[in-house]
Order: C-alpha cells, then sequence, then structure tokens
C-alpha cells in the first residue's frame, strides 16, 4: 500500500476551476495506477477519473470526459486533477486512490485511499 494526501479543495462558483493534488509516500509511486472518485451527501461513492503509471493512459466518466484532466508528476509522487467549468453537481468529497496495475472503475479495486479534500461549487 501507499500513503496518499489529498489537497486543493474548497469553495468555487459555477464555471470556476479547481486542482486537486495528491501526494503518495513510497517509492513506487510510478508503478501505481491512480484514480479520483468522489462522494456527494447521501450518495455512493463514484470513480472520476483514472490514469495508468506511464501517464498515456487515462479513462474519465462521462459526466467530467472534457471538463477535468488526471495527470501524474511521477518524479513528484504527486497526481492531480485539473477541474475546470466546474457544476453545483461536482460538489462533494473528492478522495485519491491507488493500486497495483490496470484501471477500474470500482471502489473495491482500490487498496489505498487518501482522507478526502472538499470541493464545493456555488451556483
Amino acid at each position: 500500500q501507499v500513503q496518499l494526501v489529498e489537497s486543493g479543495g474548497g469553495l468555487v462558483q459555477a464555471g470556476g476551476s479547481l486542482r486537486l493534488s495528491c501526494l503518495a509516500s513510497g517509492r513506487t509511486f510510478s508503478s501505481y495506477t491512480m484514480a479520483w472518485f468522489r462522494q456527494a451527501p447521501g450518495k455512493e461513492r463514484e470513480f472520476v477519473a483514472a490514469i495508468r503509471w506511464s501517464g498515456r493512459i487515462t479513462y474519465y466518466a462521462d459526466s467530467v470526459r472534457g471538463r477535468f484532466t488526471i495527470s501524474r508528476d511521477n518524479a513528484k509522487n504527486t497526481a492531480y486533477l485539473q477541474m475546470n467549468s466546474l457544476k453545483p453537481e461536482d460538489t462533494a468529497v473528492y478522495y485519491c486512490a491507488a493500486r497495483s496495475g490496470d484501471i477500474y472503475y470500482s471502489t473495491r479495486q482500490y487498496d489505498s485511499w487518501g482522507q478526502g479534500t472538499q470541493v464545493t461549487v456555488s451556483s
């Protein structure tokens, strides 16, 4: 497992932007698939985006494709989620997750999680 710490959440108006960061501990960060999930009040945690170890393969949920961009800097042990054109329905706690191997959309496939960072989008 790897230890993950998210940052960058906050309050933003609709149409605005935020960039989330996920700092990982451990020397094998570059071998992990990194993902972002989110959980709104009263809802299940849902997949947002993921990126393979090389950074060349990415997947997005339909609800964020074209607005969010996932990236990583293996030299800094950090994954990012750039969120543009934010909508009130993007309001949630955003979690960073990691796993060895391929990208999966299910929370059950990820064995390392951060504590979450709150993103609130006002209308």
